[in-house]
């Protein structure tokens, strides 16, 4: 049996040493290689899961939800690069909502929170934060509706300082 015990701790030991050296050349990798300040990213969100929860007086009113969860594609709109999560406040009845979401891509996370008004008009909103590559950034983000219908996509052009 102690014959048997030793190559297997041996063998064990060896795949957790590998594993930690694997994990932490990735986090290194990833904090190496932080964002540009003045890069640009863009990608567009398929608004899909997208739903209104009628809080309080019923129809539209303030104070109703607009959750989501939603893939996230590359500029050209070709290969999904993400997802996003986040969630909508009614705050002018027909007109606008103040929104908070963080979308979700390789390297890391931004996160931004501001306006997004029914009329499709675009919008900007302010990148509160973020993390891996997007630890340090500051910013904007454009929020440009599009799509057919229009606006069941979403252009989220980061503008990170």
């Amino acid at each position: 049996m102690r014959k048997f015990f030793i190559p297997v701790s041996i063998a064990t030991l060896l795949a957790l040493v590998i594993a930690a050296v694997s994990l932490t050349s990735l986090h290194t990798d990833v904090q190496a290689a932080p964002v540009e300040h003045g890069r640009v990213v863009h990608v567009v969100e398929h608004a899909i899961t997208d739903t209104v929860v009628d809080v309080g007086p019923k129809g539209d009113s303030v104070g109703d939800l607009l959750p989501f969860a939603n893939p996230v594609f590359d500029a050209a709109d070709t290969h999904k690069v993400g997802n996003d999560n986040g969630n909508c406040i009614r705050t002018v009845v027909g007109t606008a909502y103040e929104c908070n979401w963080t979308t979700l891509l390789a390297g890391g996370q931004i996160t931004v929170e501001g306006p997004y008004y029914d009329s499709g008009a675009d919008s900007i909103l302010a990148i509160t934060g973020g993390t891996g590559i997007y630890k340090n950034v500051h910013g904007e983000m454009r929020l440009h509706a599009r799509g057919n219908p229009i606006g069941s996509e979403y252009d989220f052009i980061f503008n990170l300082d």
